[in-house]
C-alpha cells in the first residue's frame, strides 16, 4: 500500500503542487527509505533555479551523480512547504530561498539542514500596477501587497522594507494589507486590479510589467549594499549530508559547472531554461519579458554567507524566528562546495 500511495505522490509533485499535499497521502503509512544512491531533488520553476531547471533537463547532474545513482524530481511553489517536506524526510536536496532555509535550520535547532552552495544573487522586485496611484512606500497603506507565501524570502523583505518605513502589515495592527498567494494568482490579481502591488521573484516580476501593466518602484538589489543578497540557495538535509556525501559532492560539481557555463552562455541558458519552464508550466515565457528577468539576476554557486546574516535578521526583526536573536552557527557548510572549487582551481567561499 505505502509503494502505491509513493508512486501517486511523486504523479502529483512532479506537476508542482505542493509537496506537504503528498506528504498527507503518506501519513499513517510506511514511507520508503530512500536508496543509498538516490537523491530526492525539491525545485521551483522560477528562473532563480537556472541551475536545477537546466542541470535536471539536459542530463548534467545525472552524469555527474553515474549511471548507478537515481535522481527523484519535485517541482515545487514555495519554500515553507519544501522545509516542511524536508523534515518529513521526503526530500535530501532543496534549492530554495534563503529565508526559508534559515528558518528550517533555527526551528530545528540547527540540527535538520546545512546551506551547502548558493544558486542565485537578485532578481526580486516589488512591482506596483501603473493605474494604482502609489509613486512611493508612503502610499502603502490600505494597498493591498501581495507575495508568494507566508514566510517565504519575498514576504520577509517585504515586511522589512514595511517597517523601515514604519510601517506595518494589518494582522501586526498596521495598516498595509499583506497577502500571500501562489505567483500565477498574483498575476490575475493585478489584471482584475486586485491587487496594488507585489514582491515577487523572477520572472514573476518582469511578467508583471510586460503583461499587467506593472511598474518597478523597488530593485532588491538597491537595498544591499554590494547589490548582491541571496535569492535562491542550496540545502541538504543533514542526514542526506552524512549518509550520501558522495553523491552531495558530485552533485555540486555538476552546481559549479553549470553556474559557470550559464554565466558564460546566457543565450542559449535563457533558451533552455525557457523550454523547461514551457514543459513545467504549459507556456514559455516571452522573449522580452526573460530578457527583462535575466537583467535582474545573477547565478551564483556562493552562498553569500554574510548576506545570509542579514536575512536573518530581517526575517528576526519581522517575528518570524522567535523571541531570540538566531544563532545561525552551522548553518552554512561550504566543505564540500570549497573541495570541488579547488579541483576547478577555484577560489574558495566563506562559509560564515
Amino acid at each position: 500500500m505505502g509503494v502505491s500511495l509513493w508512486q501517486s505522490f511523486r504523479s502529483v509533485s512532479s506537476w508542482g503542487l505542493p509537496l506537504s499535499m503528498g506528504l498527507l497521502l503518506l501519513s499513517g503509512c510506511d514511507k520508503p527509505q530512500p536508496r543509498a544512491m538516490e537523491l530526492r531533488v525539491g525545485y521551483f520553476p522560477n528562473i532563480t533555479h537556472a541551475q536545477a531547471l537546466i542541470g535536471l533537463s539536459n542530463g548534467a547532474f545525472q552524469r555527474a551523480l553515474g549511471e548507478d545513482a537515481h535522481i527523484r524530481p519535485f517541482a515545487l511553489n514555495a519554500g515553507p512547504a519544501a522545509i516542511e517536506a524536508l523534515f518529513a524526510g521526503e526530500l535530501d536536496l532543496v534549492y530554495i530561498g534563503p529565508n526559508p532555509a534559515i528558518n528550517g535550520f533555527v526551528k530545528s535547532h540547527g540540527q535538520a539542514l546545512r546551506i551547502v552552495a548558493g544558486a542565485a544573487s537578485g532578481g526580486a522586485v516589488l512591482v506596483v500596477r501603473e493605474d494604482s496611484g502609489i509613486t512611493s512606500v508612503q502610499d502603502f497603506p490600505n494597498r493591498i501587497i501581495a507575495t508568494p507565501q507566508l514566510g517565504n524570502t519575498q514576504d520577509i523583505a517585504l515586511r522589512h522594507y514595511l517597517r523601515q518605513h514604519d510601517l506595518e502589515a494589518t494582522e501586526r495592527g498596521g495598516t498595509v494589507r499583506v497577502t500571500p498567494m501562489q505567483n500565477a494568482d498574483i498575476l490575475s490579481g493585478f489584471l482584475r486590479k486586485e491587487i496594488d502591488a507585489a514582491w515577487v521573484p523572477e520572472p514573476w516580476g518582469a511578467r508583471l510589467v510586460h503583461e499587467a501593466h506593472g511598474r518597478i518602484l523597488v530593485d532588491e538589489r538597491d537595498l544591499w549594499p554590494t547589490r548582491q543578497f541571496p535569492t535562491a540557495v542550496v540545502i541538504v538535509s543533514a542526514q542526506a549530508l552524512h549518509d550520501r556525501q558522495e553523491l552531495i559532492l558530485r552533485w555540486l560539481r555538476a552546481h559549479v559547472e553549470l553556474t559557470r557555463w550559464i554565466a558564460a552562455h546566457p543565450v542559449d541558458a535563457k533558451a533552455m531554461l525557457n523550454t523547461e519552464l514551457q514543459r513545467l508550466t504549459g507556456k514559455p515565457i516571452a522573449a522580452a519579458v526573460l530578457d527583462d528577468a535575466w537583467s535582474r539576476l545573477t547565478v551564483t554557486y556562493d552562498p553569500l554567507a554574510t548576506s545570509l546574516q542579514a536575512c536573518a535578521q530581517h526575517a528576526f526583526t519581522v517575528g518570524f524566528l522567535g523571541a531570540s536573536n538566531p544563532n545561525l552557527s552551522g548553518l552554512v557548510d561550504a566543505t564540500l562546495l570549497n573541495t570541488v572549487l579547488r579541483e576547478q582551481q577555484l577560489p574558495d567561499v566563506s562559509g560564515s
